[in-house]
């Protein structure tokens, strides 16, 4: 029964997690509030900011989840992918805190990682599925044959959709991140506006060309009525998000078609968009699947999904060595 330490920090999340025989413990995460004042993430900030962040992040999982290091397994990290400056600071933590106790290392893959929060707590889906793994930085379609073999089918070959979210949330003047807000004024709009939905054709995913159609759709009615914006935000931010949820799931469904898999799961940090549930629930009930989406806690990025695959990992004994470094490419 492993007690594995997992710590996340690919981004500008500090987190750590307290994951026993698979079991999460406890998961903490410390947030960067620096990163608004900029409109994005500033990875020199973010790297400074785990630095400050890590230990007491560290500190209290352990003690949440009633433990102590000298306890530990395990260590488990993010290796990648991510900024390379955030990873590293994660990196160099969990191999000097292996070296000291003399416990064994986990790397652990960031995407692989979100498909698997779904195993932090019940109900978990049964081998194999299908995933819609949506985040800031990736848009990929996945066959999880089994928890350490997962099929990309299909992927985004420009922006993310989460990137889709927050860039389209800034044109239209709202802070970062823009996603979480964009998805709170959508609930008193409607979709009113056909944006762009590019298709780049099988079953990968185009967001860029949808960023330009709102720029110059906006533009042009801005032109005849310069308050359209401010008299109109609810319904901009629905049709915005009626363009980037209805290619998802249209997406999502050519898969599991071309796929036969009728056990479906969202996952990441997109997965928190309510539209984006809500239509994955309907969608299930049309098409008779069986639907996963993971506790909110468990969307964005998070050390206990580090955790939980570190637990998979560990029961194959597949350790890595002091010698692993951060990759921004994994």
């Amino acid at each position: 029964m492993p007690l594995i330490l997992a710590i996340e920090s690919s981004c500008d999340d500090t987190s750590a997690a307290v994951v026993e025989d698979g079991r999460v413990r406890s998961n903490v995460t410390a947030t960067q509030a620096i990163h608004v004042e900029y409109g994005g993430v500033v990875p020199e900030h973010a790297s400074r900011a785990h630095q400050r962040n890590i230990l007491p992040t560290v500190s209290v999982a352990l003690r949440r989840a009633e433990r102590t290091a000298s306890e530990l397994d395990a260590v488990a990290f993010t290796r990648g992918p991510g900024l390379i400056g955030s990873l590293m600071v994660g990196v160099s933590f969990a191999k000097a805190l292996a070296l000291a106790l003399d416990i064994p290392l986990i790397e652990v893959d960031h995407m692989q990682a979100h498909v698997l929060a779904h195993f932090a707590e019940a109900p978990k889906p049964d081998f194999p599925f299908l995933c819609l793994t949506v985040s800031g930085g990736h848009t990929q379609l996945v066959v999880v044959h089994s928890a350490l073999e997962q099929e990309i089918i299909g992927r985004t070959i420009d922006d993310a959709a989460g990137e889709a979210f927050d860039k389209s949330g800034k044109l239209i003047g709202l802070p970062y991140p823009a996603g979480p807000e964009l998805d709170r004024l959508a609930r008193a709009g409607k979709p009113t506006i056909d944006f762009a939905q590019p298709d780049p054709g099988g079953l990968d995913f185009s967001f860029s060309g949808l960023k330009t159609s709102i720029l110059y759709t906006l533009q042009k009615r801005v032109e005849a009525e310069p308050d359209y914006v401010k008299n109109n935000l609810n319904d901009i931010c629905a049709s915005v998000q009626e363009a980037i949820v209805a290619t998802l799931i249209r997406k999502l469904v050519a898969a599991a078609e071309q796929t036969g898999l009728h056990r479906v799961a969202l996952a990441g940090g997109v997965s928190a968009n309510s539209e984006l549930r809500g239509r994955l629930a309907q969608e299930g009930r049309k098409r008779d699947w069986e639907t996963f989406v993971p506790k909110i806690e468990y969307c964005t990025d998070n050390a206990a999904m580090i955790g939980v695959t570190a637990a998979f990992k560990y029961a194959q004994g597949l350790f890595t060595s002091q010698a692993v470094a951060p990759a921004a490419r994994f």
